[in-house]
């Protein structure tokens, strides 16, 4: 009997493996953009205890991303797929833990409010490590050819850029008279969360898994994956960059609310600035993949980084005043800041990818899930660290959180403090790609003409 033909790579693997961070990123953009804020301007934390409790709960999402990716490596629960059937079950608790966050527990005492935010931040934390580690390993085995690969990491830039663009108008309706409202956002939790469920289930109904892999992987060490991947400089580099973006760039995205609230004295002009934002990242989807095979993806990210890098440091010296004038500067400004982090959330996924087949080919062992996990464990890590860092950074530079007003100097603290956040991550970033990444141009093609022999 006839095996089963497996269908070719095409549209239906683009827009299925899109879906997937489309999901992630419903619930995941709402707490970047909104937890900090929710937390303390609705529920009543101080900026202290936001502080431990991230660090903590980081800490414990970091470990479970490790965790987890050893399970989905060495642990196969469905018959016809390694990774889907982990999704199917993160999505659950995924769309249930996601709503929690949101719930409005300002009734609660203080020690209450904190169990809250800390148990339910580690549920939700848990529930994303099991869609998101698989679903990072799924790339590889959709298609070994490394240009059908950017183009999946573009498809996955594009679906995350849907819940991002949602994201940017909810300043219109989740502020009451310049406030922030916690049943507004909890409703908002609900829609985004139910949103999510159906778009895992997009992808699963979609993407065709057509790379067959070797269960070599259960002979490995975890001291073994540990060392393949501090001994793989690419991927030593692409993390140390992914760091720096999410502790001072993307951990950073709720002060730029504050900007609008504080300085601007009109949080629902926070839109401007998050489209602005995305003015990049859509301009330059559609040619990635292209220019990416022109001068390879270390460059491409070196090159953006530094126009970012330049565009924030003339943001700092060029006046911006607390007026429409003021608002006009800051949003162009912003627009060619993000430039570099918009190339970077375009096509990072493509390189770890190249990162992970660049581990194989020297080990010629498959360890997908494991250096995915350790990849995202520093991510995650990150985003602990970062929140934290921007809680105790707006402390610092005199903002109140229980205040609906600020002082003059502070809002502008605050403006200036939310620039110097954004140059600091894409400066670390570009150095890392242009002297410690070393998958160059020659090195993509190489594996090109693998891929395709």
């Amino acid at each position: 009997m006839a095996e089963k033909e497996i269908r070719p790579f095409g549209m239906r693997d683009k827009i299925g493996y899109a879906f997937g961070d489309m999901g992630c990123n419903f619930s995941f953009q709402l707490v970047s953009s909104y937890m900090y804020l929710f937390y303390t301007q609705c529920i009543g934390l101080s900026a202290a205890n936001w502080a431990w409790i991230i660090v903590v709960s980081k800490v414990w999402d970091a470990v479970n991303d490790v965790l987890i990716g050893s399970m989905v490596d060495r642990k196969r629960i469905g018959s016809k797929s390694k990774f889907m059937p982990w999704i199917s079950i993160g999505s659950v608790g995924f769309v249930a833990f996601s709503i929690m966050i949101f719930t409005p527990v300002g009734s609660f005492s203080d020690i209450g409010k904190i169990l809250w935010c800390l148990i339910s931040y580690c549920l939700w934390s848990v529930a994303y490590t099991m869609i998101n580690v698989p679903y990072g390993s799924l790339h590889s085995v959709i298609t070994d050819d490394p240009k059908q690969r950017t183009t999946l990491s573009t498809f996955r830039s594009i679906g995350a850029a849907l819940p991002a663009i949602l994201i940017m108008l909810l300043p219109r309706l989740v502020y009451e008279d310049n406030v922030l409202s916690a049943n507004r956002l909890f409703v908002v939790s609900v829609v985004f969360s139910v949103a999510a469920f159906f778009a895992f289930f997009a992808l699963r109904k979609m993407v065709t898994e057509r790379v067959v892999r070797e269960d070599k992987v259960e002979k490995v060490s975890y001291l073994s994956t540990i060392k393949s991947f501090f001994t793989n400089r690419a991927m030593v580099g692409i993390t140390i960059a992914t760091v720096a973006v999410v502790i001072f760039y993307n951990s950073s995205m709720s002060v730029n609310n504050l900007v609008f609230q504080f300085y601007f004295n009109d949080a629902g002009k926070a839109t401007l600035a998050m489209i602005a934002s995305y003015i990049p990242l859509v301009a330059f989807m559609p040619f990635a993949s292209n220019i990416a095979a022109k001068i390879g993806k270390k460059k491409l990210l070196s090159l953006s980084g530094l126009v970012s890098v330049i565009a924030g440091v003339l943001m700092l010296v060029v006046p911006i005043t607390p007026d429409t004038k003021g608002i006009i500067i800051y949003v162009i400004g912003l627009m060619f800041v993000n430039t570099g982090c918009c190339v970077f959330q375009i096509i990072v996924w493509a390189i770890v990818a190249d990162c992970i087949e660049d581990s194989y080919r020297k080990k010629g062992v498959r360890e997908e899930g494991s250096l995915y996990a350790l990849y995202s464990f520093f991510r995650k890590l990150s985003q602990g660290i970062g929140s934290a860092v921007v809680a105790l950074a707006l402390s610092a530079v005199g903002y109140v959180e229980t205040a609906s007003v600020q002082t003059a100097q502070a809002s502008e603290n605050i403006k200036n403090l939310y620039i110097v956040l954004l140059i600091i991550g894409l400066a670390i970033m570009t150095l890392s790609m242009k002297f410690i990444y070393n998958i160059g141009l020659k090195e993509e093609r190489e594996f090109n003409k693998t891929a395709e022999n």
